[in-house]
């Protein structure tokens, strides 16, 4: 069979499995787990992975919801085994996010709408990757074609925390090629490939304060027990952590002052462990995430919070421990990749909204009170953009000496194999007028809704077989792909152009945090660990 052949019999593997991978898609959007915690979703994946015939390492780069899965066609111990290509799924959510697949807002069964919920969605960006590596296996076996899969579990990329921590323990370093896929997020970024202008580096870090010799200024020597009960509380780690908060906030403006494209954001972790009694609050944390088009951009920044952090101690009789949650470098163009996988999302076309699709949008149009529209979804979301003419409108946005737009931690491949970096259209409405903006609720739901979503889900996973394909069955073309990577790492891993990772080769991932999970208690399994009183209080009239 030839390369044309070939593609069809993996475009055809897609369609004739739909009911089982929309299935999956489904399931693992209502599981829906957050960072780190992300257990069920991960054992989905090896389980089924396992089933398929891959080797898995559970836990891979000490991230327990991690895990790498290798699978190999051909016998390695006679010569070339063929090229090992890669690639990921993602399955974190977000928190306050929860939203059932209907069309108004409702958080799914049994939880609150402060547990989480898909938004990008990882649901099916993870099925999406699937899905193409599965069926280029499929083709692979079935025509004796040699190489290797290697297909990452990614966790918490909401915090950029999984792929700096792979790639700094090089698991990355052996692949030939890697393909990352994400639902469109921004136009005109749907349908095409990032071209020159790649993700930024973020930087996302825990600040502990730990107040281990709490001191007043009202002790009284006489007092049998210090901070007797009569005695003003001493200064905490909850003083110490809003002492922060407040500190780069104040210093917000000097970190980067007069410049625009990044972001810091902050999220308090744990905050207090002490009850109402004078006793001072023995520990606390408080996250912050950073994006940024550069490196020295991001390193001024935390230059700053470091010395917030410490100052903040020091005035609440605390010491503080740092935590690194990420550190990715910018992403590395590969327009010869590019432009090869631009090619199959021109053949195959943008996903194509159905009658079921439609009908589901419209009614989440006449939920919100916008009479329903014949074609209810915006026209990107079916057209293509070649990358050249996606990177030309995005360059109007950016000043001239910036080469970075956004943020997402698929950055750390690019500088361990050729990478290719590409967006398929996701469900999204269209406005009725300008500046009408459809709320959070309605992109979640359409994100669950099998017709609504499907169709993405399909699209990404025959880019990625049938790209994987043109990349088995034309060594030129792995040939030029790689030869450009060389040429823009100075000579590949360890080159004169080379960005190292940042975190160094030691580094623990942030497991043992608190962060937001589902816990069991004697309600049920699986409740979210803010409950659903809060929203349940009403209003006195």
């Amino acid at each position: 069979m030839d390369v044309n052949e070939l593609q069809q019999a993996a475009e055809k593997w897609i369609d004739e499995n739909q009911p089982r991978w929309s299935a999956w898609c489904a399931q693992i959007f209502d599981f829906a787990e957050t960072a780190w915690r992300e257990y069920r979703s991960s054992a989905f994946y090896v389980e089924l992975l396992t089933k398929e015939g891959f080797e898995v390492e559970v836990g891979s780069a000490g991230m327990p919801t991690a895990f790498c899965a290798r699978w190999t066609n051909g016998d390695k111990s006679h010569g070339d085994g063929g090229p090992i290509l890669g690639g990921y799924v993602e399955y974190d959510a977000i928190p306050g996010n929860c939203q059932a697949p209907v069309p108004h807002p409702q958080p799914r069964d049994g939880l609150s709408r402060f547990a989480p919920g898909h938004t990008d969605p990882h649901s099916a960006l993870g099925v999406g990757a699937l899905i193409g590596f599965l069926a280029l296996k499929a083709v692979m076996t079935e025509n004796n074609i040699a190489g290797s899969i290697k297909l990452f579990g990614e966790p918490a990329e909401k915090v950029c925390g999984s792929k700096p921590f792979h790639a700094a323990k090089g698991y990355y370093d052996e692949l030939d090629a890697a393909f990352s896929f994400h639902p469109a997020y921004m136009l005109p970024l749907s349908n095409t490939c990032r071209w020159n202008i790649h993700c930024g580096g973020n930087y996302g870090k825990v600040y502990t304060f730990l107040c281990d010799d709490p001191r007043g200024w009202n002790e009284d020597a006489k007092a049998p027990i210090p901070l007797a009960h009569a005695t003003a509380r001493a200064p905490g780690a909850t003083d110490a952590l809003m002492t922060m908060y407040q500190l780069s906030k104040t210093t917000r403006d000097s970190m980067l002052s007069h410049t625009g494209f990044w972001s810091l954001n902050e999220a308090i972790l744990i905050g207090g462990q002490a009850t109402a009694d004078n006793l001072p609050p023995s520990i606390s944390q408080i996250a912050y995430a950073c994006r940024a088009p550069k490196i020295d951009m991001l390193e001024k920044v935390f230059s700053v919070l470091d010395r917030n952090a410490r100052l903040s101690a020091e005035a609440a009789f605390c010491r503080v421990v740092e935590t690194w949650v990420s550190k990715t470098r910018p992403g590395l163009a590969n327009l010869a990749f590019a432009d090869l996988t631009y090619k199959n999302i021109e053949r195959i076309g943008g996903p194509v909204m159905g009658d079921e699709a439609k009908s589901f949008a419209r009614d989440i149009q006449s939920s919100l009170g916008v009479d329903p529209m014949d074609e209810p979804f915006m026209a990107e979301v079916s057209e293509t953009i070649s990358p050249e003419a996606a990177e030309a409108e995005i360059r109007q946005m950016l000043p001239p000496d910036f080469d970075n737009f956004t943020n997402d931690d698929y950055v750390e491949y690019t500088w361990h194999t050729p990478t290719v970096r590409f967006y398929i259209g996701r469900p999204m409405l269209k406005a009725p007028a300008a500046g009408y903006t459809y709320p959070d609720w309605a992109m979640n739901a359409l994100g669950g809704y099998p017709a609504t979503i499907d169709p993405m889900t399909a699209v990404a996973g025959k880019v990625i077989a049938t790209t994987a394909l043109d990349l088995l069955m034309d060594p030129q073309t792995l040939d030029a792909i790689k030869a450009e990577f060389k040429e823009r790492t100075g000579g590949g891993i360890g080159g004169t152009s080379w960005k190292a990772p940042l975190l160094e080769a030691d580094a623990q991932p942030p497991v043992d945090i608190r962060w937001p999970e589902y816990v069991s208690t004697p309600q049920g399994e699986n409740h979210w660990w803010i409950g659903k009183q809060a929203e349940n209080i009403e209003t006195p009239a």
